[in-house]
């Protein structure tokens, strides 16, 4: 419903609505129908207030309905049918809360999960192949949070690749990024230093690109190599939060502005999202590389790449499943658990398989484009 809507309510209306319904869910007949009234009466906003108080009505009946049906499919998910309580859920929570419980299970990993549904696969190692596109007249922008000259180096053969093929490149070069590598992309490419972890700024640039440049056919984003750290737990807060920020919430900060570019008004309107193209890259953290990478220094990479493999694959059921739309997103890990060189042709080959049309039916999202098997 806050896909579609419901009845002569918009998404944004249900949304709305449902804020001051929710809180009735469980209350008394009485209270309900107060409830009801009052939010009609404060939403109504120039409509029939009597026509909206049984649109309300239905809507929460809607809502009790949708959320016993998730309880009851929910239920039958577990392998025996053995459904906790709310009253066993709770004292199991209060229990681990404890302070000696807590000590004893920080850090580990507790077998127990008897969920069983079906899921689509959604790592794949190399892409398939497909002709090469011709980027004529299309914009590919390129958003940079470089660590090492390798990542710019990457940027270079990634534009390159685009510019070769007839295409336009824009790059949006972190602040963050070492001076040195925004000079080295900035001499070579339509380039701008900009405060990429700005979501505001973000939108401004990509709309700038596509008024001045054209239309964009994909927007990349490079987070950069993790830099070298002793060891995670052993960070400060402010270290860690640079972490974060750099391999998780600035992806997510252009991932969700570049949407906004391909569908403008689609975060108010989830219906706009249906059957509109457009494409986004994220070129997440390289695995280690060398012949003595201990497991250590590929399992703080993982951490991070770890948190991208959820985001890629929720934003993806989302936009195909939900939202019917054919925009795609693809996160691409290079690469090897080996330590082997990273190849940057397999990443442009990626590229080519995202802004082509098959990539549509493709449940594969998440690339580890050395690994093999």
């Amino acid at each position: 419903m806050r896909v579609s809507g419901f009845e002569d309510l918009i998404p944004t209306e249900v949304s709305t609505a449902s804020q001051e319904l929710l809180p009735l869910l469980g209350e008394d007949e009485n209270i309900i129908k107060e409830g009801i009234a009052k939010a009609a009466a404060k939403l109504a906003n120039g409509k029939d207030v009597s026509k909206l108080t049984e649109t309300f009505t239905n809507l929460l009946n809607k809502i009790q309905t949708i959320a016993e049906k998730v309880q009851n499919n929910t239920s039958h998910m577990i392998a025996n049918k053995e459904f906790l309580s709310q009253d066993q859920v709770s004292e199991s929570v209060l229990n681990l809360c404890d302070d000696q419980i807590a000590k004893i299970l920080n850090g580990k990993v507790v077998p127990g999960d008897r969920v069983f549904y079906p899921v689509k696969p959604h790592i794949g190692t190399a892409t398939p192949g497909v002709h090469q596109p011709d980027f004529t007249g299309k914009v590919i922008v390129f958003t940079i949070d470089a660590t090492d000259k390798t990542d710019a180096e990457r940027v270079e053969f990634l534009a390159a690749h685009v510019e070769k093929n007839g295409g336009k490149v824009a790059c949006f070069i972190s602040q963050s990024t070492p001076t040195e590598l925004q000079e080295y992309i900035s001499g070579k490419f339509h380039s701008h230093v900009v405060d990429i972890k700005n979501p505001e700024e973000v939108q401004r640039w990509l709309n700038t690109a596509s008024t001045n440049i054209g239309e964009i056919l994909a927007t990349v984003h490079i987070t950069g190599k993790l830099p070298e750290i002793s060891k995670l737990t052993e960070l400060t807060r402010a270290k860690w939060e640079e972490l974060t920020e750099k391999f998780i919430t600035t992806p997510a900060t252009v991932a969700q502005r570049a949407l906004e570019q391909f569908v403008p008004g689609g975060k108010d309107d989830p219906r706009l999202y249906k059957d509109v193209k457009g494409a986004i890259m994220i070129i997440g953290p390289d695995l280690p590389i060398g012949r003595k990478v201990t497991g250590t220094q590929r399992a703080q990479v993982e951490v991070f790449r770890g948190a991208l493999r959820p985001f890629t694959t929720t934003v993806n059921q989302e936009l195909s499943d939900v939202l019917k739309s054919k925009i795609r997103m693809f996160t691409i890990f290079p690469g090897t658990v080996a330590g082997a060189e990273p190849n940057n042709q397999k990443i442009a080959d990626a590229l080519n398989f995202l802004v082509s049309d098959s990539s549509n039916s493709s449940a594969e999202v998440i690339f580890c484009i050395d690994e093999s098997r």
